[in-house]
């Protein structure tokens, strides 16, 4: 089910439907609101498909893709297949991911921000850190 929070902010996105897909870095799912997806999309359509690498990568990307609305309750029925890939158990988490948002195993989440903060300075300075500030506003 889908946080007030959350689908007071997706209440456009809401009629048009989400994708959910497989994360490409970590066991757990991305959720693409239908113009979000159509970008990536776009992008990944450009790709030449006679390169064996562009062709590996868009059926990597794409598998296990499944198109969820939300329901009158505001929940997403997520497939089984999707579910198992991610670990989902008992408890989730979403988490916003700037232009989509994770779906995780709340056990798996918690270990993966736990180890993550040990790094996540210096991971943030590099990252981040040759940007002008003129750059971000």
């Amino acid at each position: 089910m889908l946080p007030v929070a959350y689908k007071k902010q997706l209440s456009d996105a809401l009629q048009d439907g989400f994708v959910i897909k497989r994360s490409v870095f970590q066991s757990c799912l991305e959720v693409y609101p239908m113009q979000e997806w159509n970008s990536v999309m776009a992008k990944v359509n450009k790709l030449n498909r006679f390169i064996k690498k562009n062709n590996d990568f868009i059926r990597r990307f794409t598998a296990g893709v499944k198109l969820v609305e939300v329901d009158a309750s505001g929940r997403i029925l997520i497939p089984k297949d999707l579910c198992s890939f991610a670990g989902l158990k008992k408890e989730v988490v979403l988490s916003s991911a700037v232009n989509i948002i994770e779906i995780w195993d709340k056990d798996k989440y918690e270990v993966v921000i736990d180890d993550a903060v040990v790094d996540f300075a210096d991971l943030a300075e590099e990252v981040m850190g040759n940007i002008e500030i003129d750059e971000i506003s």
